[in-house]
């Protein structure tokens, strides 16, 4: 290690006096202004890692659906996971390090982490649109080479397509190849090969609408148009020529706010999405002919993806172990739907992709999506290869057929990470393989009502949780009230979580109807306030 370029090159990139940060399930993320010194220390680390693992490893410059001041930085694993946790804490340290410990900081995670820095180190960049994102993804490089590191630079991608060229680097080329032309053809041949078989219902199925938040998603599915069907009609808004990233558009938007983005102009019962601001969530959604606003979120993605799957596993006849993975956020009707309805196991983790992605590693296929629209299918390298090697040899054709288009939707799925495009691809290929109408999908199930709250307090320790964050076990009571609350409403539940990022605890309660979801939240809330050291002024109804 060169002791005087780091000298040299962190005075650079220094550190403000008193900014402490936590790298967390999205990375480091803040005011872009304060991040450079952080950025230029994820190059360092990213290099370390590197060498570590002896693989190469992703550096995605965004802050995903935060405003367009913000900015982040966060780490892809070899095999376009994310950043394993004992890595996590390193990150953390690293940035938070004061300039003259800089290299001893380094040494340290040298040791703990066995790191021979004198093997080869490569690292992918990729940026979001933001104005800053060039800036800082510059000061990534020069923390790359100063501990003599290689890099690829890639430029504008959506976070997902790096997590994939991530993996692709490493499998040497099994899961596709590297740049963006094989992620746009390994995409587009897959869902040419599913729509091929579709009866569709009139050509109005095949027009859909994508509010893509003013971010990368617009560029980038610009740039797939060409590989598409001439059937395929998808029209683009808020592309970001005009309007600013994420500003009243965007899936975080539609989600929290239950109606459509600005900028995009919705006719009774047309098919619409919104991308999130670096194009790794979605939802969809539509206006009836009474003008009342539907979402399709991320649960009920998940059920669609599941109900097709399941009946193609039927299919193929073979013992596959199939899952649905969710978090205490879905919807109680989709659960529901889930288990009774359709009969397949739901398992629920704690709040957090990679609770999800590491728990949906367990199955055959293994189905998750956060209810915000983030999620994706895995699916395992025993049931992969089987059904490969089914479409080869496969004599009976009702089996192979099916086994054909699981392979498709294999290549099809992005199962690195949550990918709008790919995850828009899926959806749309069994809409129209199925002959359903986007009503027909709403009408799977209705939600139940629900409301998100959340209450300052002075520490939000105090509360922690059990049983995938559903029971509160500390302050003392508090879950014995919150019990009582529930038994007063019909088809109700509660929980309380403390944020991962700010001094509250959020709360999240359902009911039969919005007014009760809405009652029962409150109480939940002010229970939360007294128990668990509420600031400030009481929750009002």
């Amino acid at each position: 290690m060169d002791a005087e370029a780091l000298r040299k090159y962190s005075a650079l990139h220094p550190k403000p006096a008193g900014l402490a940060l936590q790298y967390g399930t999205a990375g480091f993320r803040t005011k872009a202004q304060q991040l450079d010194h952080v950025v230029f220390r994820m190059g360092l680390l990213a290099v370390l890692r590197s060498k570590a693992v002896a693989a190469t490893i992703g550096v995605m410059v965004t802050a995903s659906h935060n405003p367009e001041e913000d900015n982040g930085i966060k780490l892809v694993d070899p095999l376009g996971e994310m950043l394993h946790p004992s890595w996590e804490e390193y990150a953390t340290q690293l940035a938070n390090a004061e300039e003259q410990e800089l290299q001893k900081v380094i040494t340290e995670i040298c040791q703990k982490a066995a790191v021979n820095l004198h093997k080869d180190a490569l690292v992918f960049i990729g940026r979001d649109t933001r104005p800053s994102s060039e800036k800082l993804s510059q000061s990534v490089i020069d923390g790359i080479l100063v501990l003599g590191g290689q890099y690829h630079d890639y430029g504008l991608v959506t976070t997902p397509q790096l997590h994939y060229m991530v993996c692709c680097q490493n499998t040497q080329g099994q899961y596709g190849k590297a740049t963006l032309e094989g992620y746009y053809e390994k995409l587009s041949k897959a869902f040419m090969e599913l729509i091929k078989e579709s009866h569709s219902s009139g050509e109005c199925q095949r027009h859909l609408k994508i509010d893509c938040a003013n971010g990368i998603g617009a560029l980038k599915l610009s740039e797939m148009k060409p590989y598409f069907p001439q059937e395929v009609l998808i029209h683009i808004y808020n592309d970001g020529t005009k309007e600013k990233l994420n500003h009243l558009c965007g899936a975080d938007f539609v989600k929290v706010n239950q109606k459509p983005p600005g900028g995009l102009d919705m006719k009774p019962n047309e098919r619409c999405c919104s991308f999130d601001g670096d194009a790794d969530r979605i939802v969809y959604y539509y206006k009836d002919t009474t003008d009342h606003f539907h979402l399709i979120d991320g649960d009920k993605i998940a059920t669609l993806i599941s109900i097709f799957l399941k009946e193609l596993l039927a299919k193929v006849r073979q013992n596959f172990k199939m899952a649905v993975v969710q978090t205490a956020y879905a919807n109680g009707s989709s659960t529901r739907y889930l288990e009774e309805t359709l009969k397949v196991p739901v398992h629920c983790v704690k709040t957090g992709v990679k609770h999800l992605h590491h728990k949906a590693q367990e199955f055959d296929v293994g189905v998750y999506f956060e209810a915000n629209g983030h999620g994706t299918v895995l699916f395992s390298k025993a049931a992969e290869t089987k059904i490969r090697q089914l479409v080869k040899e496969e004599k009976d054709d009702e089996k192979r057929e099916a086994a054909r288009v699981l392979e498709n939707m294999i290549d099809l799925i992005n199962q690195t990470v949550g990918d709008a495009i790919s995850d828009m691809l899926v959806i749309e290929a069994i809409l129209a393989l199925k002959g359903m109408t986007v009503q027909q999908w709403d009408a799977l199930y209705t939600d139940l009502p629900n409301r998100l709250l959340k209450v300052q307090v002075a520490d939000r320790r105090v509360i922690d949780t059990t049983d995938a964050e559903r029971c509160a076990v500390t302050p003392p009571g508090l879950q014995e009230k919150i019990d009582a609350l529930v038994k007063k409403y019909k088809l109700s539940r509660a929980f309380v979580r403390p944020s991962g990022t700010e001094d509250v605890v959020r709360i999240y309660a359902e009911a039969d109807t919005q007014e009760n979801a809405d009652a029962l939240a409150h109480e939940v809330s002010l229970a939360v306030y007294h128990l668990a050291g509420g600031r400030g002024a009481p929750p009002q109804p």
